[in-house]
Parts: C-alpha cells; sequence; structure tokens
C-alpha cells in the first residue's frame, strides 16, 4: 500500500473558514501548536488512517488489512472517516474533500479543541512532538533490515512485536520505578559478601565464632547473592522494555522492538483520554458551531451530523457522547456552585435542584479538567449519581436465553465500577514481569494482576508463544481462570496448565 504524497493547494474558501474558526477559538482560551490541513479523497483518507494518523509508516501486512477494512466499510455505507489530527508539532489534520461545508466547519472546530488537548493535557506532556518524521525513520529502518535479512523473517519478528506492544507501563515517563544504583552500595555489598568473625583472641575464636555460627552466615550471605541474582528485584510492568534488556536478541531485533515500544508509548495517551479528548472536541465543536460558524441554512444539516456523533448504540459507551455530556455538567455545577461539603450535606432534592450560588468558575473548572485528568480520573471524580439518574445510564449483560442485551440494574457504584473497569489500562490486563530466572533455570515468570475478568485462554495461549520466541526460554504466566489460580506455561512445544502451586 501506497501513500499518496502529491502536494495539493488547499481551497481558498476552506482557508478563510480555518482562519476564522481558528480565531474563535483563540478568543474561547484555546491554545494549540499550529494546524496544517490537508483535503484527502476518501481512498486517501482511507490509507492515511490505516497507517494510524500518519503518511508514513513502516511496511507491514496489518495495515493493508486495515485499508481494505476501512474501504468496504465506506463502499458499503457502514462508515465515513469525516477527519483525523495528529499529535505533533505542527498539527497535521485532514479534511474529506466529500465533506459538506457545514461538515468542514465542523470538523476544524472539532480539531481545534483536539489540538488544544494534545499541547495542553499532562498525559501527552511526554510524548514525542515530531513523531511524524520519527515513524518515517522507523519506515527506513525496518525497510534496510528487510532489504538485509529478508521480508519474510522481517515481518515474522514484526509480528512478534506487535503482539505484545501492549505490555508496557504507561504511567513510567512520570514516576521513577527503579531505584538507581549507587557506588556506594555496591561497595557495602561486596563487603557484606565477606563472613565477619567476632573479634577474640585466638585461643577463644572456637567458642566466641564456633563453627555453626561461621556456617550459618556463609549460608545467609549465600541465600543473599542468589536473591540479588533475582531479576528484576521488583515486578516490572513494562514487560517490552525487560525483554529489550534482558532477551536474547541480535541486535536488528532490539532496534525493532525498541521501535515497537516507542509507537505504543506515543499512542498510550490516546487510550488513556478517549472519552475526555473526545468529549473536549465535542464540547468546543459545539460551541464554536452554535455561537460562531452556523448559518441559519446550515441548522438542519448540523443538528444531523451532531446526532449522529452523539447517537450511542446498543452495548458500548459512546466516548463523544459520555464526555461532553460530562463537561456541561461540570460547567453547570461549578457555575451554580452544586460541589463541597454544603451542597453534598444537603438532603433535599428540591433544594438541589434549585441550586445555584452563581459562582461562574464552570469555564475556569472545564479547562482545569481538561489540564490534568485522564479518563479514569474523569469518570471517578465527576461522574455523579444525579448525573447517571438524569441520563439513564444502566449496566447491562448478555442473556444467551434471549440472545439480546438486557438491563442489569440501574445502582449508581455499579455503573461506576463497570465504567472504571473498562477504561483502567484501555481494558486490557495488567501483566507484570516476576522473574526472569525462574528455578533457576533462566525461564520467564510473569503474573497477571486479576482486576476481576479472566483472560482469553486463546489471546493468553499466542502471547506466551511470541514471548517465548524472544525470550528462548519457558514461559509461564500466573493468573486466575474460574475463580481458581493457574499458571499457564509454554516450553516451545506445548501449552500447560496447571493449578497455582503445582509441580
Amino acid at each position: 500500500m501506497a501513500i499518496a504524497t502529491t502536494s495539493r493547494r488547499f481551497p481558498t474558501h476552506l482557508k478563510l473558514l480555518k482562519y476564522e474558526i481558528e480565531e474563535h477559538a483563540r478568543n474561547y482560551g484555546l491554545d494549540f501548536f499550529d494546524v496544517i490541513f490537508e483535503v484527502l479523497d476518501y481512498d486517501e483518507m482511507n490509507e492515511i488512517a490505516a497507517y494510524g494518523g500518519f503518511p508514513s509508516r513502516y511496511p507491514h501486512w496489518r495495515f493493508g488489512m486495515e485499508y481494505e477494512e476501512l474501504s468496504k466499510g465506506y463502499s458499503y455505507g457502514l462508515q465515513k472517516i469525516y477527519e483525523m489530527v495528529i499529535n505533533n508539532d505542527p498539527c497535521y489534520a485532514y479534511l474529506l474533500r466529500s465533506n459538506n461545508i457545514v461538515d468542514q466547519k465542523i470538523v476544524m472546530a472539532h480539531v481545534y479543541a483536539h489540538c488544544d488537548f494534545f499541547k495542553n493535557n499532562i498525559w501527552f506532556s511526554k510524548t514525542n512532538r515530531k513523531m511524524v518524521d520519527e515513524l518515517a525513520n522507523h519506515g527506513t529502518r525496518v525497510q534496510n533490515y528487510i532489504e538485509r535479512y529478508g521480508e519474510d523473517v522481517v515481518e515474522g519478528f514484526l509480528d512478534t512485536c506487535l503482539s505484545i506492544e501492549d505490555l508496557i507501563d504507561p504511567h513510567s515517563a512520570f514516576i521513577q520505578r527503579r531505584r538507581p544504583v549507587e557506588q556506594s552500595a555496591l561497595k557495602a555489598e561486596e563487603e557484606a559478601q565477606t563472613v565477619r568473625k567476632m573479634r577474640s583472641k585466638e585461643y577463644m575464636d572456637g567458642y566466641i565464632n564456633p563453627r555453626e555460627f561461621i556456617e550459618a552466615e556463609r549460608k545467609k550471605i549465600e541465600e543473599e547473592k542468589a536473591k540479588a541474582k533475582q531479576f528484576p528485584e521488583e515486578p516490572e510492568r513494562d514487560a517490552v522494555l525487560f525483554l529489550i534488556e534482558n532477551a536474547p536478541l541480535e541486535n536488528w531485533q532490539r532496534d525493532m522492538l525498541s521501535m515497537v515500544r516507542e509507537e505504543a508509548y506515543y499512542f498510550a495517551p490516546q487510550g488513556q483520554t478517549k472519552v475526555l479528548n473526545e468529549g473536549w472536541a465535542s464540547y468546543w465543536h459545539s460551541k464554536i458551531m452554535t455561537t460562531k460558524m452556523l448559518d441559519p441554512s446550515e441548522v438542519i444539516d448540523y443538528a444531523d451530523h451532531h446526532s449522529g456523533t452523539l447517537g450511542v448504540r446498543p452495548g458500548r459507551i459512546n466516548p463523544y457522547k459520555l464526555g461532553i455530556e460530562l463537561f456541561r455538567d461540570i460547567e453547570e455545577r461549578w457555575d451554580k456552585g452544586k460541589f463541597g461539603p454544603e451542597y453534598d450535606a444537603c438532603d433535599d432534592l428540591d433544594e438541589k435542584r434549585r441550586w445555584d450560588r452563581q459562582l461562574g468558575l464552570g469555564r475556569q473548572k472545564i479547562f482545569e479538567v481538561r489540564s490534568i485528568y485522564n479518563d479514569v480520573g474523569f469518570i471517578d471524580t465527576f461522574l455523579t449519581e444525579e448525573f447517571c439518574r438524569d441520563h439513564h445510564m444502566f449496566t447491562y449483560r448478555y442473556n444467551e436465553q434471549t440472545n439480546r442485551y438486557e438491563i442489569e440494574g440501574r445502582e449508581f457504584e455499579k455503573i461506576k465500577q463497570k465504567l472504571l473497569f473498562s477504561l483502567t489500562n484501555h481494558g486490557r490486563p495488567f501483566i507484570y514481569v516476576v522473574e526472569g530466572n525462574h528455578r533457576n533455570r533462566g525461564e520467564l515468570y510473569l503474573h497477571h494482576k486479576h482486576e476481576g475478568v479472566d483472560l482469553r485462554m486463546d489471546y493468553a495461549k499466542d502471547t506466551l508463544a511470541n514471548l517465548y520466541r524472544l525470550w528462548g526460554r519457558p514461559v509461564h504466566l500466573e493468573t486466575i481462570s474460574n475463580d481458581r489460580g493457574v499458571v499457564l506455561s509454554f516450553d516451545g512445544t506445548e501449552h500447560t496448565a496447571k493449578a497455582r502451586g503445582g509441580a
């Protein structure tokens, strides 16, 4: 699949709209990098989308598969990509040529809000702002490896790397997980390896330092040395980094795994802030369109597009809808003073509905929320029982007898818990590297931090097989299945599952 690279002149009428919308966005307080728009037809848009929004990536079959899926979806009328925007400095955004003027206005306003979010949300603060150039560099390096080692070899190894790209620690950019080893500590460790006898005269040495004492001290030192050999010293959540540092890989393989890890960290904040980011962009495209950019003749088209964006389908969370409604709720609550001990202590529902201290702090508060929260903190802090009740939220489950989804309950705590579970770690399992020399055989031992949802066994087996290809020794994963502790293992030829603690 080849990405079109022909430069096109940005149409004058869209350029004028761009300048006008950008001015309105800045007047509202949005702050963003320069934004470069390009207009593409649907085929070019699908090509860019298949590459994750970037014009250039390394060659791999999965991009072609995604392109085919997007193209068929568009051809059959099942989906349509209206816009894409890249977290970069400058930001790059793409407009679909077939969009009507109303859609182009909405998309531009939406894009400027996304760019404001990229620049100012703390979870994006550690991302590479020149990722367009970096991904092009990755593509060149992978292509060089293909020419040197062959397409099948490189692509097969890349498949293995991509299967574990989620095994990173998204918070490690903000937290020092590893303690630096100081020279003084190393010196103390060397001194501790020698058995220290108690001072005594030679004829009393056998009594003051009996042989049993010396042997016990020597055994203790050996145990401490064996423990020091255990690595990692603490459970390591960034399994990809652990493999880069310790797996028996060739230099080109280590480089490719490092590229996959770098890209995974770049994309991680987008998964951590999907509700917040899309809610913020939807809030501002709605505000700019309804107050500044909407002509009377465009109201119907705008309403149709906007309602389609915020529509909710059974069995799925719409991040646009949940995000925009929460931002509007926050703005109203902080404008009226519906927060704090006094409001929380009020048990009169009628008085709470009429509550209005006219504080006018709503706009300031939503900008603060945009800056410091991710989805988990956003939902945990600002999803209220009143919000759930007003928006008719509920939990649901699939009934195998009727073959349909049914309402399970409307309890606020269950609704909130289910939302948080689905958003924590992007809904993916927490996997930690516990030991890289398991049973003193050089085997890899991992632990699944169980959060109430069992692993899919087919996925787990495939992942263990790919980890074996990287580690070169048997790999084990401790987890819980059907409320029982189990250790899944792969030795290169056979998958096994044993009760935790079994032989």
